[in-house]
């Protein structure tokens, strides 16, 4: 339903193929909103579809089938099968948000509308990640892992038809949608990849994975439009999310559920087969500890320590990433440079941290995964310092290539080990909506920081180094204090800890 609701807007974009695609002003006709209606019954109808199904409760009470643990299973080819399905998730969920740089120029010359309307895109679809890392993230904890991500991907298909409106605001409207799909694709990859993966081989596997999806996603982006856009158009970019998103729904039956989350669930039958692709042994002798069928519990006041410093966290990240690298240009032209010298300086010092997700992951699986995140944190807040001290002199940033490289790389480093660090610290009862509220504070603080430029009240530079700073260096401390090391650890552990 969703793609043949999608396919009644295809007549529509065909017909202005003669003026280069451009269906601004067009009327909608009742193909349109016959689709729109197909698409919005049809994700109801896929997310009723994916509803696990809980079995009776027996007399004998909990279920008496014990996987055996999941950390001692070797390494199988399985394994790569799932990562590597993983990380080509991420890298078609961060080039949705990524394509809004290359449509929006685009957008403004169609529509008309000037760089502060046309600042609302990227703040709806940031808006629309905040929500959905939360939403999605909770999900995953009713639905399932793999469930959630085929959910999210249908959502995929039905967002592209934001290529076929033809008003600026429908756009909008579905930019926020687009960004609630994309949200949760983050945060449930992240803690299926962590259950499915032997301890020895989760950190590099989760670090890696996801720093292949964020370099992917940004190159599949940029290259697909100085391929596809001069011949059709910015509109051509949303209508890609149909191919991506159907690509992972018909590879999902390869996407094993999680294990542990069926087991949790009461489907001790299904984490038999999903575990029997990985050659890990079972054992049916052993109670199952906690009772699958009792009462989720809340979050104890154990979890609100290390909760506080990934929230930080988070937020000063994404004030970085979606605030200061792009306020910066500005103020480099400021104090002289021109727009094409201040953008080779960006793009030598972004060359200059492009071996950090290599680096964190032997650094997030070999030494230590707390203090690597530690350490990248204080190598961000080290270049913004740099930044502030250039800042506050006479001669302004006259020198900022090593300390704007300080920034990025630490800023890479710590997104690259901020979520798998969350995957790792919670619970399996909370894991899903856990590390989906660190990814939702992520894109947090970037909304805040496009808020400020819809609202045109973008800091100085020395206000946002200074706004950025104080919670990054209070989150390290917090890490500190209320961290874990989830190094070596089994996640059985973890899941059956009460909130430690």
């Amino acid at each position: 339903m969703v793609i043949a609701g999608v396919l009644l807007h295809l007549p529509m974009f065909l017909m202005a193929r003669g003026n280069h695609y451009l269906m601004a002003g067009m009327p909608m006709d009742t193909g349109m909103l016959f689709g729109m209606a197909a698409i919005v019954l049809g994700v109801a109808l896929a997310g009723y579809g994916l509803l696990p199904r809980f079995p009776e409760r027996t007399p004998d009470g909990p279920l008496h089938d014990v996987i055996a643990h999941i950390e001692s299973a070797p390494l199988t080819a399985a394994h790569w099968h799932v990562a590597a399905l993983l990380a080509l998730a991420l890298v078609i969920d961060v080039m949705k948000p990524a394509s809004l740089g290359f449509v929006t120029p685009g957008m403004r010359v169609e529509y008309g509308v000037g760089s502060q309307t046309v600042a609302l895109l990227p703040f709806a679809a940031l808006l629309g990640t905040v929500v959905g890392s939360f939403v999605w993230g909770t999900l995953a904890d009713v639905y399932g892992r793999r469930a959630t991500i085929v959910l999210s991907s249908v959502m995929f298909i039905g967002t592209s038809i934001c290529g076929a409106m033809p008003s600026f605001w429908w756009n909008v409207g579905m930019c926020f949608m687009m960004g609630a799909a994309a949200g949760g694709m983050l945060p449930v990859a992240y803690a299926l990849l962590a259950e499915v993966m032997p301890t020895r081989h989760r950190g590099w596997s989760l670090v890696l994975v996801g720093g292949i999806g964020a370099i992917g996603g940004f190159f599949a982006a940029s290259s697909l439009s100085a391929l596809l856009q001069p011949a059709f158009g910015w509109r051509i970019m949303w209508f890609l999310n149909l191919p991506t998103g159907l690509i992972l729904v018909l590879l999902s039956p390869y996407l094993p559920e999680s294990a542990r989350f069926l087991q949790h669930i009461g489907r001790g039958d299904i984490a038999r087969t999903s575990l029997a692709r990985f050659g890990v042994l079972l054992t049916a002798d052993t109670p199952l500890a906690p009772d699958s069928h009792a009462p989720i519990p809340p979050v104890s006041r154990g979890f609100l320590g290390i909760t506080a410093a990934l929230t930080l966290s988070g937020l000063a990240w994404g004030m970085v990433n979606f605030g200061l690298l792009l306020w910066l240009p500005a103020a480099l032209i400021a104090d002289g440079r021109s727009v094409g010298a201040s953008s080779a300086l960006i793009a030598r010092s972004t060359l200059l941290a492009a071996p950090t997700v290599v680096v964190c992951a032997w650094m997030f699986s070999a030494w230590s995964t707390k203090w690597s995140l530690i350490s990248m944190t204080g190598l961000m807040v080290a270049g913004l310092c740099g930044l502030a001290v250039q800042e506050a002199s006479a001669a302004g940033l006259s020198h900022p290539l090593l300390p704007l490289a300080l920034v990025i790389l630490g800023s890479c480093g710590l997104i690259s080990m901020l979520l798998p660090y969350a995957a790792e610290h919670y619970p399996l009862r909370i894991r899903g909506r856990a590390t989906g509220w660190v990814a939702a504070c992520s894109k947090l603080g970037g909304l805040i920081a496009q808020t400020l430029s819809v609202i045109g009240a973008v800091p100085s530079l020395a206000v946002t180094i200074l706004a950025i700073t104080v919670p990054a260096l209070v989150s390290a401390l917090l890490i500190a204090f209320f961290g874990h090391e989830t190094r070596g650890r089994d996640l059985h552990e973890i899941d059956a800890a009460p909130g430690d």
